[in-house]
């Protein structure tokens, strides 16, 4: 995954998130409330660009899948973090909710781990909206404060997203990337030729 010889465009933009985890937990530790949000506001917008360029370009792989797949969770931890030390309150009070949430998403990762060695990189419709609403809450909450009804939005759809990616593990017996969701892998010739090969 990190063979920077024969990184693309579209990967390098992936790997900035990756790259920029440690200055961001950096701006945390020292206090710098509004320079870490605008700089993760600039690792979400890499998270938009490098998927248009794969598609775009024609660039896409199994390893742009899985960096970009493996810079999303560190970006998503990192604004959960900077959401806990700069709006700790808040965390604090909904922790019964956000567990909800977050223990099915750790249990997805486990699952995905045990049976493929590695993340997911489906890249579904639902995951898509699903970081959407993430971006945009953390990112409210840390320019003005918490909003309930984006956080409500963000919680249901998130564990609406994570019961379909392990749906979705346990419907692909080999590692695959780019799944739309439930219905278009019912209909995917990936896993057709494996029911066809076990025949």
């Amino acid at each position: 995954m990190l063979t920077f010889k024969n990184f693309n465009i579209a990967d390098w933009f992936s790997f900035y998130r990756i790259l920029a985890s440690p200055f961001l937990l950096m701006l945390i530790w020292f206090d710098q409330r509004m320079v870490f949000t605008w700089f993760l506001l600039i690792s979400y917008a890499t998270d938009a660009i490098d998927g248009y360029l794969a598609r775009k370009l024609k660039i896409t792989s199994p390893r742009g899948s899985q960096l970009d797949s493996f810079g999303d969770q560190m970006t998503f931890i990192i604004g959960l973090v900077g959401l806990y030390c700069f709006e700790s309150a808040f965390i604090k009070s909904n922790i019964v909710l956000i567990s909800i949430a977050f223990v099915p998403y750790i249990i997805q990762m486990l699952i995905a781990y045990f049976k493929y060695g590695k993340a997911t990189a489906f890249h579904t419709y639902l995951a898509k909206l699903s970081a959407i609403i993430q971006s945009i809450f953390i990112l409210y909450s840390l320019f003005f404060s918490p909003n309930d009804v984006l956080f409500y939005m963000m919680i249901v759809v998130g564990l609406l997203e994570t019961c379909e990616e392990i749906t979705l593990i346990f419907m692909y017996d080999k590692w695959t990337s780019d799944v739309k969701g439930i219905y278009w892998a019912i209909r995917d010739n990936r896993r057709m030729k494996k029911k066809s090969s076990d025949l």
